[in-house]
């Protein structure tokens, strides 16, 4: 068993977090100079949530995220050139282009999709755990989702669904306490909108720090080791806070200001720092860490610039099955 408090391992999570912080950073300035087409939403907050999640799961296991997910596609083994090359819309790009910041998918790693419309991907990830279930892999399904989704009616669907059914499936909720920009707390009847409805269907539930990847980490590995066990869903719920608007939109005013400063000293880096200091690990090594973070990111930045756009006519790839649209026509 992993021991997600040693300092080998937080200093490994807490460079894997710098280098998502550096990409989303990356992502933000590219769009600023015109080199990102569309619209983000970025995680920088976020890391400890995705990944403490993927170092408790396994290599097969299964993601779904929402359109905020760079963080889960990094988490899982995608590099953040693949990921700034195909928000910068070049053949290069995980998705080759087609996919932009709101569908990062490398099914290779298990990451099964980031997605556009809210709580949709809930349903999907009880298929995928149903799938895994009947074929008796002893793989996961994890459906990671906002705050918001937890009022869509998917939501409930699917947690009913797998109760029911007792899938092998995570339902992790990453609560930065705004629905775009709305608080969850004016329109939601619960103080915790997801793990205080999960005993309505009969879950286990609990509400964890997202910043911190340490307890991240713990919280899934239970929830995983229940879920391969037959032990059915979990539902969790991370608090923690974006450091950006909802989305390249928003300037996020409507948040009070020592709101964010409060936050912000519980920055999701600073607080593996903490560990680390207390752990033993010297300065020096930590800053060589976010050296080498800064570094992967400068290099996947230059060759995401350096690609070439798509072929047009890929466009007609990827449209069936079987990878094209021929045969149809």
């Amino acid at each position: 068993m992993v021991d997600f408090a040693a300092a080998d391992e937080v200093l490994r999570l807490y460079e894997q977090m710098a280098v998502i912080r550096r990409t989303e950073q990356a992502a933000h300035d590219l769009f600023l100079s015109g080199l990102v087409k569309g619209t983000t939403h970025l995680a920088a907050g976020h890391e400890a949530v995705a990944v403490g999640a993927s170092a408790a799961l396994r290599p097969d296991d299964y993601v779904f995220a929402t359109y905020r997910g760079h963080h889960h596609a990094i988490a899982r083994g995608a590099t953040p050139g693949e990921c700034l090359a195909e928000l910068m819309s070049k053949a290069t790009g995980i998705c080759g282009a087609k996919g932009g910041s709101m569908h990062l998918t490398k099914a290779s790693a298990g990451m099964l999709g980031s997605y556009a419309i809210v709580g949709a991907h809930l349903p999907m990830a009880a298929g995928a755990a149903w799938s895994a279930q009947r074929r008796r892999t002893g793989q996961i399904a994890v459906a990671f989702f906002g705050d918001g989704a937890t009022n869509i009616g998917a939501f409930h669907e699917a947690l009913n669904l797998a109760a029911v059914w007792s899938l092998p499936v995570l339902f992790v909720c990453e609560n930065n306490l705004y629905m775009e920009y709305t608080p969850i707390g004016a329109v939601t009847a619960v103080a915790s909108p997801a793990a205080d409805r999960a005993p309505a269907y009969g879950l286990p539930a609990e509400v964890i720090d997202g910043n911190d990847v340490v307890v991240v980490a713990e919280a899934v590995a239970r929830a995983a080791d229940r879920a391969r066990s037959g032990g059915g869903p979990t539902v969790l719920e991370a608090r923690t806070y974006r450091h950006f608007g909802h989305s390249r939109t928003d300037p996020a005013k409507y948040r009070p200001a020592d709101e964010v400063e409060e936050w912000l000293q519980r920055d999701p880096l600073s607080v593996a720092r903490g560990r680390l200091a207390s752990a033993g690990v010297s300065a020096e090594t930590v800053t060589a860490a976010a050296d080498r973070a800064a570094a992967t990111v400068a290099a996947a930045v230059a060759e995401a610039k350096a690609a070439p756009p798509p072929d047009p006519q890929d466009a007609f790839t990827d449209v069936w099955a079987d990878g094209g649209s021929a045969w149809r026509t």
